[in-house]
């Protein structure tokens, strides 16, 4: 979560009120505004703090019009109510609502199927709150194998974690809290993600884990999962390391198995020993659920795991967080039923045409180069062409930003700092008849940008606040 500084001194404004909410309402009892960063000293009318909130949220951006989030916007109503009747239940308390835990259950069973897990009774999984915290979950659960199988050089040994530099920020943070050395494979030329043999060259007898993305948050590619494990157990052959991998399957978790079903990424490989996806991502679940899941108990050390009273017996449970709401659990679980294998293949490809056929559009307009057209990850991402030299991505992601779009520019990490570049992620709702107005609207900017007489951004660091 963000951090967040106390108020400055001229910080002490009030709100401004709609005299229909004070002095022209004599039964509204409020008599001044309230303050903006202390508690008011008199209640509200819950009408009037309803419409103070609801007003200021009005300058928030139009979610379905974010092409920068992966989270999903759109759900159905039958979902919204589903959410609505469970978020006041608190998904630790399993002897409480053990329904709840049972949809829980039930989804960690469909997902551990999905994953081809070679014996799914055999799978330990939860959800979490998003792919961050089933990330964390899956690194505790690697760097506590290695200290084990390493108690006679652990604590002095210092583990380390292989993994494209392309990683999301939460592997950052896992390192760094959790004291474990980042080894990050760097881009190389055309390469966007981790290179299978670089990563298993930089394993050694501290790693406790290699980390494959199926869908970088960079381009949207898919990282070739099969591969790096073809590395790793020829690095064992030559060495004798033996290395787990983990997939991050934040997104691609829940589009590979519908649409790629051939493609060789999950617990099929016997060096996958666990996988998170977000539920609130292509699980087309609003935000706030993810998944972890680990082949066998023996992927996930015993001592992680705490034990809870449930209906006179335990519960065995693995989190950060404590309470949280059951709400996006039942979502989850009512999409799966909902939807159905035939249900989301559905879905995902209508996502994946409208970014594909999105990308050829873009590409027709001839002042953009794509690096990759949606067919992996309904994700592409693009740079300015080579003879374009009047604008530069920043300048169209702050004019698109004009019209509402919401698109993230932003550099590429080492070794490729001079690429920088805009992406699109294409959700569920995000229809055909959206990304015509989107080319509409990008075709007619490129006019006045061609007009300019250089890039007016001076500043790329600051130049957009995305963040992956």
């Amino acid at each position: 979560m963000a951090l967040h500084k106390g108020p400055e001194r001229h910080q002490t404004r009030t709100v401004s009120v709609n005299p229909f909410f004070g002095e022209a309402n004599p039964v509204g009892g409020m008599a001044e505004a309230p303050p903006t960063h202390r508690l008011p000293d008199t209640p509200l009318p819950p009408s009037t703090a309803y419409q103070l909130v609801h007003d200021e949220l009005m300058l928030d951006g139009n979610a379905r019009l974010n092409l920068a989030t992966f989270v999903t916007t759109w759900m159905e109503p039958q979902a919204g109510v589903l959410m609505a009747e469970c978020r006041d239940k608190n998904m630790i308390d399993k002897d409480e609502y053990p329904r709840t835990a049972e949809l829980e259950r039930r989804c960690v069973a469909m997902l551990a199927d999905l994953w081809n897990a070679p014996d799914p009774a055999a799978v330990v999984g939860c959800s979490t709150t998003g792919s961050s915290e089933a990330c964390m979950l899956a690194g505790m659960a690697l760097k506590r194998r290695w200290a084990k199988r390493n108690a006679d050089r652990y604590p002095g040994a210092r583990p380390n974690l292989v993994m494209g530099i392309n990683v999301q920020v939460c592997w950052e943070k896992f390192c760094t809290f959790w004291e474990v050395e980042a080894r990050l494979v760097p881009m190389e030329g055309e390469r966007f993600h981790l290179d299978p043999q670089a990563a298993a060259a930089l394993c050694d007898e501290n790693t406790i884990g290699v980390v494959g993305i199926l869908g970088s948050t960079f381009d949207g590619s898919y990282e070739p999962i099969a591969d790096l494990c073809a590395a790793l157990d020829a690095r064992q052959e030559l060495t004798g390391l033996d290395v787990p991998v983990h997939v991050d399957g934040a997104s691609g978790g829940m589009v590979a198995p519908f649409l790629d079903e051939d493609l060789l990424w999950d617990f099929r490989l016997p060096r996958v020993a666990s996988i998170n996806c977000s539920g609130h991502k292509y699980g087309l679940v609003y935000p706030g659920v993810g998944w972890a899941l680990w082949r066998d108990r023996e992927a996930l050390p015993e001592e992680l795991v705490f034990r809870v009273n449930y209906l006179g017996g335990e519960m065995p449970t693995f989190a950060l967080n404590f309470s949280r709401p059951g709400a996006q659990v039942v979502a989850q679980y009512y999409t799966f039923l909902r939807l159905g294998r035939e249900g989301f293949r559905a879905v995902q490809q209508t996502t994946r045409d409208v970014a594909r056929s999105l990308a050829g559009r873009i590409a027709e307009l001839g002042d953009f180069r794509l690096l990759t057209r949606g067919d992996q990850l309904p994700v592409f991402a693009l740079t300015t062409a080579d003879d374009v030299t009047s604008y530069d991505v920043f300048d169209v992601s702050r004019r698109l930003r004009e019209g509402g779009w919401l698109v993230p520019a932003y550099t590429f990490p080492p070794n490729r700092e001079d690429l920088s570049v805009l992406r699109v992620v294409c959700r569920n709702g995000f229809s055909h008849d959206l990304a015509d107005l989107f080319v509409d609207d990008l075709a007619r900017l490129l006019p006045e940008l061609r007009r300019q007489p250089q890039p007016l951004t001076r500043d790329k660091g600051s130049a957009t606040g995305f963040h992956h």
